[in-house]
C-alpha cells in the first residue's frame, strides 16, 4: 500500500509540475516579434506565389572570417534560434553562418495560402544567398531541414560545396507503410496541440523519456503559439508542411548527390511520420536510425557517417560536443 501511495504522489507531483509549466507559458506573436533570437534578425522580402512574404534570417560574420560559409536549416518543430550554440562555435572557427527561418516557421511569414514544396523552399534559400552575394556554401540540415538541404544540394550543386545531414527525416518513404491523410486531418491535429501534448511527443520521440530543463524552451516556443488568437493560421501552415514532408520524399535521389556529405546520426532516434496510423508491428520497423544511417551512407556517393550512440533526434542539443567536433573537422577538410 505504501508503494502505491508513493506512486500516486509521484504522478500527482509530475502532473502539477507540467500544469505549472503550462500556466507560465508566454503568449507568442505569430512571427515571434516578442521572442529574441541569439543574433540580430534581418528580413528578405520575397515576391512569390502572387504575394509578398517575409523571410527572416540571421547572418553572423565573424571578425576572423576564413572565407567559408555555412547555411543552417532548421527542423519541422523548430526555428533558427535553436542553432545558438552551433553558431557560436562555428563563428569562433571563422565561418560565416547564415540561418534562415523558412516561410511558415519562426519569424517568417505564415501565409493564409501557400503551395509548400521543398523546391520552393530551396529556391527561397538560394534567393537569400544571392542577395548576400554568397556563391559557395556548406549546407547543414537537421530533421526536416535535412530533406530541404538534400533538395538544395540536388538543385544547386554548384553552390552546395558540402552537405551535412543531422538526423534528417526522410531516410525512408513513409508512404509505403502509412495511409495517406489529407491536409485537413493534419490541421485538426495541430489545433488540438497543447503544452502537454507537445512535451510528451518530444519526450518520447526525441529524448527517450530522459528530460532536461533546458529542453523546455523548445516546447515553449511551439506551445506559446497555441495561446495566440491567430493560431489557426499557424496550425494551417504546419499542416501544409506535414503534407509536403509526407508526399515529397528525397530518399530516391540520394544517389544523385554530388557534394561531399557527412551524416551525423544519433542512433537512439526513432522519429518517423505517421506512427500513430499504423499497427504496433509496423511501428517497430519505422524510424530505426541505427539502421537508416548505415543504409543512407551506402546510397550517397562520397558520404561519411558519424554515429552517436545513446543520442536521439537532436545531437546539437542533447550532446553538443559529440556533434560539433566531427562537423568542424569535416568543414575544415
Amino acid at each position: 500500500m505504501r508503494l502505491i501511495a508513493l506512486l500516486i504522489v509521484f504522478i500527482i507531483s509530475v502532473q502539477q509540475s507540467i500544469n505549472a509549466q503550462s500556466n507560465q507559458l508566454q503568449w507568442l506573436d505569430t512571427e515571434l516579434s516578442n521572442y529574441q533570437y541569439p543574433h540580430p534578425v534581418s528580413i528578405l522580402t520575397l515576391h512569390i506565389q502572387e504575394q509578398v512574404l517575409k523571410m527572416a534570417y540571421m547572418d553572423v560574420k565573424p571578425d576572423n572570417y576564413n572565407g567559408k560559409n555555412i547555411v543552417l536549416l532548421h527542423g519541422k518543430n523548430f526555428n533558427g534560434a535553436y542553432w545558438k550554440t552551433t553558431i557560436e562555435n562555428l563563428t569562433k572557427e571563422g565561418f560565416r553562418v547564415i540561418v534562415p527561418d523558412q516561410i511558415g516557421f519562426g519569424k517568417s511569414s505564415k501565409p493564409d495560402y501557400f503551395h509548400y514544396t521543398f523546391q520552393q523552399l530551396a529556391q527561397n534559400t538560394k534567393t537569400l544567398l544571392d542577395s548576400l552575394q554568397i556563391t559557395k556554401t556548406a549546407v547543414l540540415g537537421h530533421s526536416m531541414g535535412g530533406m530541404l538541404a538534400t533538395r538544395f544540394a540536388l538543385m544547386y550543386p554548384g553552390t552546395a560545396e558540402k552537405l551535412i545531414l543531422e538526423n534528417p527525416i526522410g531516410l525512408e518513404d513513409w508512404k509505403l507503410k502509412v495511409p495517406y491523410k489529407p491536409v485537413d486531418w493534419w490541421y485538426e491535429n495541430e489545433l488540438k496541440k497543447s503544452y502537454e501534448s507537445i512535451k510528451e511527443y518530444q519526450l518520447s520521440n526525441y529524448y527517450d523519456d530522459k528530460w532536461k530543463p533546458e529542453y523546455d524552451q523548445w516546447v515553449n516556443l511551439l506551445a506559446g503559439w497555441t495561446l495566440n488568437s491567430d493560431y489557426e493560421t499557424i496550425a494551417w501552415n504546419a499542416a501544409l508542411t506535414y503534407d509536403m514532408i509526407f508526399t515529397q520524399p528525397v530518399v530516391y535521389e540520394f544517389k544523385n548527390i554530388t557534394a561531399p556529405t557527412l551524416l551525423i546520426i544519433g542512433t537512439r532516434d526513432r522519429t518517423a511520420l505517421g506512427k500513430p496510423l499504423v499497427s504496433p508491428e509496423t511501428r517497430k520497423t519505422m524510424g530505426l536510425y541505427n539502421e537508416l544511417g548505415k543504409k543512407t551512407q551506402k546510397t550517397i556517393p562520397d558520404a561519411q557517417l558519424v554515429e552517436l550512440e545513446d543520442v536521439g533526434h537532436l545531437p546539437h542539443i542533447e550532446k553538443f560536443n559529440a556533434f560539433i567536433n566531427p562537423l568542424i573537422a569535416f568543414l575544415n577538410k
